[in-house]
């Protein structure tokens, strides 16, 4: 009997990630997620992932991606992430629809992006949270990929933050806030040249099914203040570039972050309404992942589409 289609590229992606996944970076410590009951620790020093034998680390990053069944956009990014073989994976957020539970990220995530999970350092969504107050389905699966609800890292020369932008599921995001004061202490203490900053909502976007949102306002403003390059997003189902912003989405070429909203991991896509202000380049139509490789003082950026796409951006920017 003939093997369906999609159990046939099930099978394959399997195969090609034994054949070409590296061995695990270094495990991070295990630590409980964070919220008022349980505040993150002090920073600390950040784990070093090893570049990759070519040179600069390079990294992928999207968001929005499975579902229990996977579809064939989430096996193709996940194919997608094997081939270019980066020195760490990024996750947006939304990573396992509809509710993050620990079930359903056995059967879709696993069977797709879990291929590489050892090199993989996520960010929580909000499905993540639809069924359980605590997200427990994400920090189960991820485990020590995943130490806490805000951690950071070192790739390179450069560090990484993955924060959580549910604000109201962990004590907010403003000043007063337990995350605000980990992110504040975790900047001053990793003063790098580049510094890298993910989470899932985005602070701006032209999507027309979420926008932007301004919770995430205080993030932006501890991370311009300490000069930060990029901050990258999910949530809205689609691929958007800005021009370099300041907190108030005022276009600054001297300080100002770009972010790129990249929510096209594989679970369905959204359109656009009107453009916001700054926003360069925008598509609602390609699934894909960012590729960006982090040089000591600049970053190339490209994204790339699934197989039979051709969509593309791409470009080069100093750090600070």
């Amino acid at each position: 009997m003939a093997m369906a289609p999609k159990r046939a590229l099930l099978i394959a992606s399997f195969v090609l990630a034994a054949a070409i996944v590296p061995s695990a970076l270094p495990a991070k410590t295990e630590a409980k997620p964070c919220n008022p009951a349980h505040p993150c620790p002090s920073p600390s020093p950040s784990p070093s992932p090893s570049p990759p034998p070519s040179g600069d680390p390079v990294i992928t990053a999207a968001g929005d991606i499975a579902d229990p069944l996977p579809s064939a956009a989430t096996l193709a990014t996940a194919q997608l992430v094997l081939l270019i073989n980066p020195t760490v994976a990024l996750t947006l957020g939304d990573n396992e629809y509809p509710s993050g539970l620990l079930a359903d990220y056995k059967s879709g995530y696993a069977s797709t992006w879990g291929a590489f999970l050892a090199k993989t350092y996520p960010a929580v969504g909000n499905h993540e949270y639809k069924s359980s107050s605590t997200a427990a389905g994400y920090f189960s699966y991820f485990g020590n990929r995943a130490p806490s609800a805000y951690y950071s890292y070192d790739v390179g020369a450069w560090h990484l933050i993955s924060l959580d932008s549910n604000c109201t599921k962990i004590g907010g995001c403003g000043a007063s806030s337990a995350e605000y004061k980990w992110l504040e202490a975790d900047l001053a203490a990793h003063p790098a040249t580049c510094v890298l900053a993910y989470w899932h909502h985005p602070r701006w976007s032209s999507g027309s099914t979420h926008g932007g949102s301004t919770s995430v306002s205080a993030f932006w403003s501890l991370l311009y203040g300490a000069g930060a390059e990029v901050v990258l997003n999910g949530h809205e189902h689609n691929y958007e570039r800005f021009a370099p912003q300041d907190p108030s989405g005022r276009l600054d070429t001297s300080r100002g972050m770009v972010e790129f909203v990249v929510g096209v991991g594989g679970h369905g896509l959204y359109g656009f309404g009107s453009p916001q202000p700054n926003s360069l380049v925008r598509n609602s139509s390609t699934f894909g992942v960012l590729k960006l490789t982090l040089h000591p003082s600049s970053y190339d950026f490209e994204f790339r589409p699934i197989a039979g796409s051709s969509f593309t951006d791409k470009g080069s920017t100093a750090c600070h």
